[in-house]
């Protein structure tokens, strides 16, 4: 399993891509993905809700179990990936890609520095 370099992540396994135009896209790890096994069902975000930083903001229930997604960032849910909304699934076959959850249009840009970069991530998943 290999995270993207480029990617920031959160202790919870969300991972975010600062877009060109200052918005963040946010997923879910390979590791976290891995953990749930087959997802059947996205609870997405509602467009232009808010959330602070760590706040639960969806959900995502597998065969196995129901995990909470968190907010890595504070800021405003901008775009959601409604094609989860029939193809759940689509989380498991590409974490990184087409199984992203959601945007966001960050509060501060800069709190994205104090998320942990791919080396500190894949390092707290060996303690």
């Amino acid at each position: 399993m290999s995270n993207p370099t480029s990617l920031k992540y959160a202790q919870t396994h969300e991972w975010v891509r600062v877009e060109p135009t200052g918005e963040l896209t946010v997923g879910i790890t390979e590791h976290a993905q891995d953990l749930l096994g087959d997802l059947v069902f996205a609870e997405l975000p509602e467009v232009g809700q808010r959330y602070a930083a760590k706040e639960e903001c969806m959900l995502l229930e597998s065969v196995k179990a129901a995990s909470d997604i968190y907010m890595p960032v504070g800021g405003e849910i901008s775009a959601v990936n409604t094609s989860l909304e029939d193809e759940p699934e689509l989380i498991n076959q590409d974490s990184f890609g087409d199984g992203w959850l959601f945007k966001i249009q960050p509060d501060n840009q800069a709190d994205v520095d104090e998320l942990l970069s791919n080396d500190a991530y894949e390092a707290s998943l060996d303690e």
